[in-house]
């Protein structure tokens, strides 16, 4: 696919995240997939193969809501295999916290499947409104 198909395929995924609806975004993940969490929290580290992204990262991660994740996308930029996505969440933890966070996405897709992510975001609501993953699991 080229930049434009790319972009066109996140941005479908996107659309359906700010529904609620995570179903294409784990559709769209390459077995061998890659979540690059960054940054100096719990949770930040390489997440490597797709069943240990549902099992370590989004399982113990959405454990935590009190009702459906909502991430609405401001911003496509696409080159090459490349999309990088501007967002934002939307979510109360079931300790009553918001976890609004705010996200910088580097998707890497190849053959039509999202190979790597590597997400930015605000670490310290990660460190006020979240357990740490070992616990919320």
């Amino acid at each position: 696919m080229n930049a434009i198909e790319n972009k066109r395929f996140i941005q479908g995924i996107h659309a359906e995240l700010a529904k609620g609806n995570g179903k294409p975004f784990v559709d769209s993940l390459a077995e061998d997939f890659s979540w690059i969490m960054k940054g100096r929290t719990s949770w930040s580290r390489t997440y490597k193969g797709k069943q240990a992204v549902q099992n370590e990262l989004l399982k113990p991660l959405y454990a935590q809501f009190e009702g459906r994740y909502l991430n609405t996308a401001e911003r496509f930029i696409a080159e090459d295999d490349f999309v990088v996505v501007q967002c934002n969440g939307d979510v109360v933890t079931k300790r009553g916290k918001r976890y609004d966070n705010q996200y910088c996405f580097i998707y890497r897709l190849e053959g039509g499947k999202v190979v790597e992510l590597t997400e930015y975001l605000d670490t310290a609501l990660v460190d006020q409104a979240l357990e740490a993953p070992a616990r919320a699991g």
